[in-house]
């Protein structure tokens, strides 16, 4: 028996520039590496930039017919106010390399990295930092001609997470910024530090939303794509008692951006496990044998709760799915994994939820935000000499994507 997805269902899988390009030394992260003790440094990452064409070619001839990428706001302006149109004509060049695959092209305009001179001035916290972003949106605009959908953030809810904890982070005499040191048991450091990431200020939110709500206005003016941005879900639920802290957190976390996409034109949702909340907060995740590389719980249920949560929140905006997956050495936990995403994401649908597409994280084993050990990829990637080896999760996944649907 087969589980058919609806005509139309784009199937894919995303990368991010940083993670995957190399060499993106005019970024925030690339600063960041530099300097940060038991950091990995992002180096040629995965050499994407000058082999974007092999990948976008195993993608498709594996059967999968979408691509997300990102184009990288560091390179296009690596100087404030000073925009590389070689830099914009290289990706314009992986769009038509998209095109010309029969691949349709899903576009990030900024995936967590922001220009050093841009983080230097005060980040996003600074008082022109909306007005920055859509000077760097506007140009970007110039080559998404035949793009059908933009993404104008990625996970702004974990971006103002991270600024969150930075305002609560103390100084060390010699200027380096450390979070408040926490006694008790190893489980009770586990969930100070959940916490520390998890209570995000909602007035942030609501900065990131007009950030967004103004490039979205600028790309539907200079283009005819569809716009939304992503939101990381937690797929959270409540123990017992944990009910109104559950509330709590997911409203700043989450729901401030669910509801900052109504009016898109789609949402992605990025799901890849659950925790539980009590009264006190984040639950950690308990040490079991399937957990993942990245310590989390073994949850393809997660996808679908999201889904759920994402579909209520923003009041029926179209959800495309444009992360899920599991960090894991073993590619047959992976298939068994997406194969459960893809049932309970099925199930949504036959709910009545308007699912538009499936992007697996991620489409090479990458540079995974200061480290190199979680594999999340369907394809294997050589850090010296740059090979790719196609893993069985990628033609997997490239059947089910030629059937449209699971045996």
């Amino acid at each position: 028996m087969t589980t058919t997805f609806p005509a139309g269902f784009l199937w894919g899988a995303s990368t991010a520039p940083h993670q995957i390009e190399g060499n993106n030394v005019n970024s925030d992260w690339w600063a960041r590496e530099q300097v940060t003790p038991g950091m990995d440094l992002s180096g040629d990452a995965c050499d994407s930039y000058h082999r974007y064409h092999e990948d976008i070619a195993l993608l498709a001839d594996a059967g999968l017919d979408s691509y997300r990428f990102g184009i990288e706001w560091a390179r296009i302006e690596p100087i404030e106010g000073r925009f590389s149109r070689a830099e914009l004509a290289h990706y314009r060049r992986m769009i038509d390399a998209c095109l010309e695959r029969g691949v349709t092209p899903v576009i990030t305009l900024q995936h967590f990295t922001t220009p050093q001179w841009f983080a230097e001035a005060g980040g996003w916290s600074a008082p022109d930092a909306s007005e920055k972003f859509q000077r760097y949106v506007a140009e970007a605009c110039s080559i998404l001609d035949g793009v059908e959908w933009v993404i104008t953030m990625n996970e702004p809810n974990m971006q103002a997470a991270i600024m969150t904890a930075m305002k609560r982070m103390q100084q060390s005499p010699d200027g380096t910024w450390v979070s408040p040191t926490v006694e008790g048991t190893e489980e009770e450091k586990q969930r100070a530090s959940r916490n520390f990431l998890a209570n995000a200020d909602p007035e942030i939110g609501r900065m990131f939303v007009g950030i967004h709500h103004a490039a979205r206005a600028i790309v539907r003016k200079r283009t005819s794509a569809k716009v939304g941005w992503t939101i990381a879900a937690g797929a959270l639920t409540a123990a017992p008692g944990g009910e109104e802290k559950l509330a709590e957190i997911r409203y700043g976390k989450e729901d401030v951006y669910w509801e900052g996409s109504r009016g898109d034109d789609f949402v992605g949702v990025q799901a890849y496990s659950s925790q539980e909340v009590d009264a006190m907060g984040l639950v950690p995740h308990p040490i079991l044998p399937d957990n993942t590389l990245v310590g989390t719980a073994y949850r393809p249920d997660s996808l679908a709760m999201a889904v759920r949560h994402a579909w209520q929140v923003t009041e029926g905006v179209p959800v495309l799915v444009t992360e899920n997956g599991i960090a894991t050495g073993d590619d047959t936990q992976r298939v068994r994994y997406t194969a459960e995403a893809l049932t309970g994401l099925h199930d949504t649908i036959d709910e009545g939820v308007d699912v538009r597409g499936y992007l697996h994280w991620s489409l090479l084993d990458n540079f995974e935000w200061g480290h190199w050990e979680p594999t999340f990829g369907l394809i294997a990637v050589d850090h010296e000499t740059f090979v790719r080896t196609p893993k069985p999760s990628l033609g997997w996944l490239g059947e089910v994507a030629r059937r449209n649907g699971l045996d």
